[in-house]
């Protein structure tokens, strides 16, 4: 079946938002997808939690800091036993902290697809995620690399580790000064609005969704990638931390004035990195 014009697809999934009661079918299906959805945040807030308290802890370094022992390589464990434990809990973590925010999309997907009529809609929707996830979890292997290329620098050259401290400020400074560049305005006005994502994006079958997924997870990675640094430097392993973050980012994509909660939280970065560095360079 041909796709229709972008606009008359647009315009349908439009009018389809607005229909008070939709065909009891279509919404029996999304019920389900709104239920799995719930299911999948559910077991993998479930593991996130268990994860974090399994392997919180650290080793007090040089400099006044703690090193997450996510960035080691534990007695009997090899490094690659070591890196696919970290990935799946980062995966984990991200399907907990970013499912929420990218379930509208999700379900903006399955109207869209009904609209062309495409078969297996769950099996679609199921691999819109996965491309989703696919780009988040790449993300997670770069931030596992250069965590342990660090924590192995620190652990050799005594003075380096001195100044991690100074250095982690610096990197909220630069994940706050990034939340107020016109870049992460034009990728936020991107994940704010799936309507015109699908609708220029929506290609058929399994392929055509996967690719609909990376398109959403890059742009949604290059928005965030920021507060995932904030992350990274103020507790990988820290579930308060992993809130918060969660909750900025659902409210950046949510409320209508999400590019001011993006703005509020650059600053709070940079005043907070300044602050740490301040304190790392002079004492308490």
């Amino acid at each position: 079946m041909s796709a229709p014009p972008t606009n008359a697809l647009a315009n349908s999934v439009r009018q389809s938002e607005e229909v008070a009661a939709p065909p009891s079918p279509s919404r029996a299906a999304e019920r389900a997808t709104f239920t799995a959805a719930l299911a999948v945040f559910a077991v993998a807030a479930v593991l996130t939690i268990y994860l974090t308290r399994s392997m919180s802890g650290g080793m007090r370094m040089s400099g006044n800091w703690t090193m997450s022992m996510m960035w080691m390589v534990m007695p009997g464990q090899s490094w690659m036993t070591a890196a696919l434990a970290f990935v799946g809990m980062w995966l984990a973590m991200m399907v907990a902290m970013m499912l929420p925010s990218s379930l509208p999309m999700l379900l903006l997907y399955r109207r869209a697809a009904a609209f062309r009529g495409e078969s297996r809609l769950g099996l679609l929707t199921f691999a819109v995620g996965t491309g989703y996830f696919l780009v988040w979890t790449l993300f997670g292997v770069l931030a596992y690399l250069g965590g342990t290329a660090i924590s192995r620098l620190v652990m050799t050259w005594l003075a380096l580790s001195r100044i991690v401290p100074v250095a982690a400020g610096g990197a909220l400074v630069l994940a706050g000064i990034y939340q107020l560049t016109p870049w992460k305005s034009a990728c936020l006005k991107h994940c704010r609005d799936p309507l015109l994502l699908v609708a220029h994006h929506l290609h058929g079958g399994w392929r055509g969704a996967l690719r609909l997924g990376i398109h959403h997870g890059v742009f949604c990675a290059a928005c965030c990638w920021g507060l995932m640094l904030i992350q990274l430097v103020l507790g990988v392993m820290s579930l308060a931390v992993m809130a918060v973050v969660a909750v900025l980012i659902a409210l950046e994509k949510v409320l209508a004035k999400g590019e001011v909660v993006a703005r509020l939280t650059g600053y709070g970065a940079v005043l907070g990195g300044l602050v740490l560095s301040a304190l790392s360079l002079f004492g308490r």
